[in-house]
This record gives structure tokens, sequence and C-alpha cells, in this order.
């Protein structure tokens, strides 16, 4: 594939600042909706009430915003302008510039709310400062080939408390640098929507023509991890909810053996919204079929929370166990 410039083009920028993006280079950030709701005091994410994470103290960012490997029919990231699935090293930003750029562009973003009132002034203050970063966002984090200098940088700010990575697990050599330099980030993330090749072509549209041995390549690497993992299935009514498909998963969730699984259904929102519709949407009680399904062929995992408007159910590895919260809340014990 040929190389073409990383850096955002003004038109694509202009659509991203648009959508409330702030850009730099081949980077980007965005105030997400539950860190406005939760300086709203409207509720907060579902990392919060899974992990203890706090909502309006989460910044999330990519390295690498218009680039990725796969073109997933449920992303609602606008995909179209992705331009290549290479970031050389020579053409790359540094970590510690996009880190600190894409602070102040977040500041910038977040210092509107001081003009209501109404709103906590000190927690607005609060959060310009991020305790949480979510390495997700838009593109793929692992084709940063800086990656792991740019956890261990995020790691070591004063007021950090967690650093996630959410892959799609296409840069298996990735997740092995990271092991191989000390640099994992608190809690790694990777995607999961299809339980055959054939599903994953139809799914994730990949660019790679070995895409679905690079899955199962990261999948294996994701046991001997020494960090928070966790299985995200995306289930999409019609497509990768079937009885079948199920018992599928379930062998591949063995393989993988993280500390946790995250069934989420696909939301109607963003660019998706061209490929799927409003009936592909999973609700609720149907998640919690599926997860007890899931649950009858993994004996070791349980069920032990959910957030109906997220909807997306949460199940434990009891056999791979880790104290569920990163920030506990109070009142809250160590006890399983």
């Amino acid at each position: 594939m040929t190389d073409v410039s990383l850096h955002i083009d003004q038109v694509t920028e202009e659509r991203l600042r648009r959508a409330h993006y702030r850009i730099y280079g081949h980077s980007a950030v965005e105030i997400c909706h539950w860190t406005k709701q939760a300086l709203k005091g409207k509720g907060v994410c579902y990392k919060e009430k899974f992990y203890g994470i706090d909502s309006y103290r989460c910044m999330e960012f990519s390295p690498s915003a218009i680039i990725c490997e796969n073109r997933c029919i449920y992303c609602w990231r606008m995909i179209d302008f992705y331009k290549t699935q290479r970031m050389p090293d020579r053409s790359v930003l540094s970590p510690v510039d996009i880190a600190k750029t894409l602070l102040i562009e977040r500041r910038k973003l977040l210092a509107g709310f001081l003009g209501d009132t109404s709103l906590d002034k000190q927690k607005i203050i609060e959060s310009f400062t991020p305790t949480h970063y979510a390495i997700s966002l838009s593109g793929e984090p692992t084709l940063y080939p800086k990656l792991p200098s740019l956890i261990k940088y995020l790691k070591g700010l004063p007021e950090t408390k967690s650093v996630f990575v959410v892959t799609n697990g296409q840069e298996p050599s990735m997740i092995r640098r990271l092991i191989a330099e000390n640099a994992l980030p608190t809690q790694l993330y990777l995607s999961m929507s299809a339980t055959s090749k054939e599903d994953y072509l139809k799914i994730n549209r990949p660019l790679y023509k070995d895409a679905w041995d690079r899955f199962l390549e990261s999948l294996s690497i994701i046991k001997d991890v020494a960090t928070r993992t966790v299985i995200r299935y995306t289930l999409i009514k019609g497509i990768n909810d079937q009885e079948y498909k199920t018992k599928i998963a379930a062998e591949l969730i063995k393989v993988a053996n993280p500390n946790f699984v995250e069934i989420k259904s696909y939301m109607h929102i963003g660019g998706s919204m061209s490929n799927l519709g409003a009936e592909h949407m999973v609700e609720p009680m149907e998640i919690d079929v599926f997860s007890n399904r899931l649950l009858k062929l993994l004996p070791l995992f349980l069920f032990i929370d959910k957030s109906v408007i997220s909807r997306v159910d949460l199940l434990q590895n009891q056999a791979n166990y880790i104290d569920r919260w990163i920030v506990k809340p109070s009142g809250h014990s160590n006890k399983r």
C-alpha cells in the first residue's frame, strides 16, 4: 500500500471539528457523551459503574485517528476518511507531543462548561486533569508505532489512575511489544464480533488478507498478558447473536481466558447508520439471554453487573480472578 500523509487534511479536520473533535496531526481527542453527562449530574459511563472510573475525568483520544485496518459495519466513527493502514515510525508525532497537545485541546473543550452557573465549578476544574485515559475513540491505536512510550508516559503522570487500550487484534506484534517493553495498559480490551473467518470478513471488512489469523493470534496472546484483560463482544441482532454462534464464541473466550467479558449491543449511531438499522440493536433482556447462554458454556464465569442504558452486561472470570474495581467506590469490599 502506498504511504499517504498521516496528518488529517483540512476538509476532514473540519468535519471532525463539527463533530466536536480536536485534532493534532494524526491524533484526535473528544469529550465523550458520558463525560458531559457526568459534569451535568445526569449519569455516568458504564465503565464507572463496572470498574470505578471517574467519567468526568476520563480523556478519550486516539493517536491514530484516521488509520485502521478494518471497516467494521457497526463502527460509529466516520470511517470513510480512513486512508491507510500504515504508520511508519519516521512519519509519526512523538507520544509526549500528542499527549500534551491533546490535553490542552481537551481543556479548551471543557472550559465551555464553566459558563453554566448551574454546574459544579470545582468539578469542572478537576475534569481538566484526567485520571483515566481511554486510548480508543477513532482508528486503531496499536498501529501507532510509539504506543509503548505513550502508555508509559500517561501512566507516569501524577494524577493517572488507569489507562485503557481498545484494540481490534489486527496487530498482535504490537501486543507482544507492549509485553516485552513493560508497557501494558491498566486494562487491555480485545474487540470481538465474529466467530468465524466468514463472519469476520462480513462484519469487520478487514483490509488484511490474513485478518482472521491475526485476530486469533491476538486472542491467544491475551491469556498470558500480565494486566487486566477484557473481551468486548459487540452483539448485532440477527447477525452474530444466534445460539450456535454463542457456542463458538465461548470456545474463543476460553482461548483468551480474560478477566472479564463485556457483552454490548450494537448502537445505531454515527457512521454505522449507513450499514445497519435500528432493528439491529439488541434489547437489554436479549443481551441477558445471550449472556446466560454464554455462562452455561463458561461455568467459571459469573454475571456481576449490567448497564441497561448502555446495553451491556459484565461477566467475570472466577478462575482468572481480579478485583473488578480499579478505583473502589465507598461501601464496596474486596470479597467475591
